[in-house]
């Protein structure tokens, strides 16, 4: 028997971006259903013989069984918060076991992923990106990961860097809120030799661009946009810092051969979806 297309999205309750997903799911009239993985903690659930495929989730306004899932989409789920008071070992405990969960019905979901939950934290791997970048012979920039002052100053040479994070780019204030750590560009002086110690740190030779290229791959499909970043002081490093609502973009046309090295790189990382910044 064929299912009707029921789409399970994972995601947070503060996700904007999922806002917009929904509503074009919505105007073709798809079933759908989104989870906001902070509330799991308010359903019930069922698993028959412990079977992660006989998995039903319910609450009093809806029923979901693992086996009606024809596609997932996995965005950006947030920790479950314990649904009872507890105390803080409790909370710990509590947040594992469903945490546990959430992995079983990930691993259910099997092929039904845009992007399974496991291959995107691999490929978050900012190192493992840059050797699949090389690998589909893609120029990338002089790259130094290190926390030694030392070993930054003698790689810096006078040249003008960018620093990345290695993994997160939020300074949570334990709020849900907090500050976002953009690319930057940095001149090593003799002021920062304590803060290196830190953390890992990321550091690259700056590319003067013209523009960004956001590319979005979707399994053979490339699809490309110019975005217009020299335009604005603030964007000019990073385009995404400012939020900027009059960041113009276009349509862009990329080149056969290098469209074919992008849908390289998601394949090599495991992926079916991906965006991929170019300069």
């Amino acid at each position: 028997m064929k299912l009707d297309p029921f789409i399970l999205i994972v995601t947070n309750k503060r996700d904007i971006t999922v806002d917009f997903v929904v509503l074009e799911i919505q105007k073709r009239g798809l079933r759908y259903f989104r989870l906001n993985t902070e509330d799991i903690t308010k359903y019930k659930i069922r698993m028959e013989d412990g079977d992660p495929r006989n998995l039903i989730l319910f609450s009093e306004e809806t029923c979901i069984s693992i086996s009606q899932i024809t596609s997932a989409y996995y965005r950006r789920p947030a920790f479950p918060l314990p649904s009872l008071s507890a105390s803080p070992a409790e909370s710990a405990y509590i947040k594992s076991e469903w945490s546990a969960l959430l992995r079983t019905i990930w691993n259910a979901l099997g092929g039904r992923w845009l992007n399974c939950p496991f291959a995107i934290q691999q490929a978050e791997d900012k190192p493992r990106q840059l050797a699949a970048a090389r690998d589909a012979n893609f120029k990338v920039p002089r790259t130094l990961i290190t926390n030694d002052f030392e070993e930054a100053k003698s790689f810096s040479k006078n040249a003008t860097l960018v620093a990345k994070t290695l993994r997160h780019a939020l300074l949570d204030d334990g709020n849900g809120l907090g500050k976002v750590i953009f690319t930057n560009r940095i001149q090593i002086n003799e002021s920062m030799r304590l803060a290196f110690s830190a953390a890992p740190i990321i550091f690259q030779d700056e590319i003067i661009k013209k523009s960004d290229i956001r590319v979005t791959v979707v399994n053979d499909d490339v699809i490309s946009v110019q975005i217009h970043s020299q335009e604005h002081s603030d964007t000019r490093t990073d385009w995404r810092k400012g939020a900027r609502v009059d960041l113009n973009y276009s349509i862009f046309d990329l080149p056969d051969h290098i469209e074919t090295q992008c849908v390289k790189i998601v394949q090599s990382l495991g992926l079916r979806f991906a965006a991929i910044d170019l300069s």
